[in-house]
């Protein structure tokens, strides 16, 4: 006997999308359906692209079928969803851009360069939010000393919610705030992406200009989830020059233009771009080599946002909490600037495609 349309609609009427909090036939979270003598395939979409929440949901569309007793061989692809719906819409509905300093690898710069576009913009005249989403190594309760900070607890819209430590004028939280210092944050992958959620949906940002997102290296479970969950404007690449970092960068960039991710690059960053010796300050020495973050933007017609340098004052001003943009004239503050000043265009001209998009 071979099932109809109606009978499909009305087993996916018993799967919720957890995300979402309805099920995949209210929210039409299904296609592709075929329905043969003894066999049944379909595609679901799934709010979180992370492998891990595409798979459960596979499993759980199959034991709906077969809680059914349905006597077929049921296929069942679960895919992300790229579609914004009325209740994704409502995570962070009060910020203006959400941006993603993201990085291939480790070790680049990528939350020193996250915590000073945070402050300079402040700087501006922004409302800025910072979410330190690196959650095996949350480095931004040191960058802004508030190591020992706990975020307090506010009452809003009937719910307690967690409130945002503030530190230089940006509202910040990090899973440093939430564990010892010293202990090692050892989770897998459903219980990083669910604290990461929680400090979206269960703090109060209140109204922002911008929140920005420090990502862990490389690609993996926490990026697809953060893609999944909020609207991102766009996302800003850290690497330094060298061949080995830049090869990790490349796939960086490549995760978030593919398909089911579909992210605009904002632009990249060539970080450490070359070392001036305090004695010697019309000298530049390219120790990691020269202009390859340059030069990949320009191949793949990605925005260069700027180069920062390798200065011992950056990394001093990172340890005792006071990011360099903060600290008057200095070379890298400068540098720091230009990139936030090539940033905010970039911003805004993201913001002009995506109101074509919209009104398209």
């Amino acid at each position: 006997m071979i099932m109809t349309q109606e009978e499909v609609r009305e087993v996916l009427s018993g799967v919720m999308e957890p995300d979402l909090g309805k099920d995949l036939a209210t929210l039409g979270l299904f296609s592709n359906v075929e329905l043969g003598e003894g066999t049944v395939s379909l595609t679901v979409k799934v709010s979180n692209a992370a492998m891990h929440a595409r798979e459960r949901m596979r499993e759980a569309v199959e034991f709906a079928f077969d809680k059914r007793g349905v006597k077929a061989q049921v296929k069942v692809e679960a895919i992300p969803s790229k579609e914004r719906t009325q209740e994704t819409r409502k995570v962070l509905p009060d910020v203006k851009h959400i941006i993603a300093v993201a990085s291939g690898k480790g070790g680049v710069g990528k939350s020193t360069v996250a915590a000073n576009i945070s402050v300079e913009l402040v700087q501006r005249g922004y409302k800025v939010g910072l979410v330190d989403a690196d959650i095996h190594g949350p480095s931004m309760p040191t960058m802004f000393d508030v190591v020992r900070a706990r975020p307090g607890s506010v009452e809003h819209g009937g719910r307690q919610l967690i409130e945002p430590v503030e530190a230089h004028g940006v509202k910040l939280l990090s899973i440093g705030f939430f564990a010892d210092p010293e202990q090692a944050i050892v989770w897998r992958g459903p219980m990083a992406t669910k604290a990461l959620k929680q400090m979206f949906s269960d703090a109060y940002w209140g109204e922002l200009d911008y929140m920005i997102v420090d990502l862990p290296p490389g690609t993996g479970d926490v990026h697809l989830s953060l893609i999944s969950h909020v609207d991102l404007r766009g996302a800003v690449v850290v690497s330094t020059p060298q061949d080995i970092a830049l090869a990790d960068a490349i796939k960086g960039v490549s995760m978030f233009r593919l398909d089911s991710v579909n992210v605009p690059v904002l632009g990249l960053v060539e970080n450490m771009a070359y070392f001036t010796p305090p004695d010697l300050p019309d000298r530049k020495y390219h120790l990691f080599g020269r202009d390859g973050v340059k030069r990949f933007a320009e191949t793949s017609k990605t925005p260069f946002l700027g180069e920062l340098p390798l200065e011992q004052n950056i990394r001093e001003a990172g340890d005792v909490g006071r990011p360099v943009v903060l600290q008057g004239d200095s070379v890298a503050a400068r540098a720091m600037r230009d990139v936030v000043d090539a940033l905010e265009i970039q911003v805004a001209a993201q913001l002009e495609r995506d109101e074509q998009t919209v009104t398209a």
